[in-house]
């Protein structure tokens, strides 16, 4: 997972800086006013969401298996845990009823 979020971050920077590049020689027009970091920052979002799209598409499929196999295994430990909470309960419950035939104290 931390890898195809690093691979994610460097597609977002090389993105970055060709756009960076571009709207200073003037291939790209600057933002309006006090605008131009975040519309450099805002294409530089736009372009890189489809390049890493398709360019990280077996690292993607990859770290989603990861993250299933990790949400399937905290199910089964949740499962386990729960399970023997009820046996637990059901042992509490067993050993505090009283045999037939005995009276109950209060």
């Amino acid at each position: 997972m931390l890898r195809y979020t690093l691979m994610r971050l460097g597609v977002f920077a090389g993105c970055l800086v060709v756009v960076w590049g571009l709207v200073y020689s003037g291939v790209v027009p600057r933002g309006l006013g006090d605008s131009n970091i975040m519309w450099i920052l805002l294409l530089s979002l736009v372009i890189s969401a489809p390049i890493s799209f398709v360019v990280l598409r077996k690292e993607r499929d990859r770290a989603s298996v990861h993250v299933v196999q990790r949400v399937d295994r905290m199910k089964a430990n949740l499962e386990a845990n729960k399970s023997q909470e009820d046996a637990t309960i059901d042992e509490a419950a067993h050993a505090q009823t009283p045999a037939p035939g005995q009276a109950q104290t209060s």
